[in-house]
């Protein structure tokens, strides 16, 4: 059973920044590609950036690119996603993910995911 713990979220104003973790086992970072959903009140959960197996291959959804940075540090069992220029429009409740079965290709949808997070709250004021 893989298990992820997140931290991180909090209260920001428009234009600052946040970092998010996300804790897992070794093994689940070594061996699994990751990544991070957000969910705002009344919406769907949407894919924010992911990252394959290879820790350079990183990819993001069109907005937040230019913004957000997901960083896969193996040796430390632990995803962080780097959020700067913050707007309010980001508010959602943030999940940490993980894909136990092998793919080489881009993940981005909920259903392609086996194990999540808590979630934690990120709430950026105008």
């Amino acid at each position: 059973q893989v298990q992820l713990v997140e931290s991180g979220g909090g209260l920001v104003q428009a234009g600052g920044s946040l970092r998010l973790s996300c804790a897992a086992s070794r093994r689940t970072l070594s061996t699994y590609a990751m990544g991070w959903f957000r969910q705002a009140p009344g919406k769907e959960r949407e894919f924010v950036a992911g990252s394959r197996l290879n820790g350079g291959n990183t990819y993001y959804a069109d907005s937040v690119k230019g913004r957000f940075a997901i960083d896969r540090v193996n040796a430390k069992n632990t995803v962080y996603l780097q959020m700067n220029s913050l707007k309010p429009e980001d508010t959602a409740v943030y999940y940490c993910a993980a894909r136990t079965t092998y793919t080489t290709v881009q993940v981005m949808g909920v259903s392609q995911y086996d194990y999540w997070g808590q979630g934690t709250q990120v709430t950026v004021t105008s």
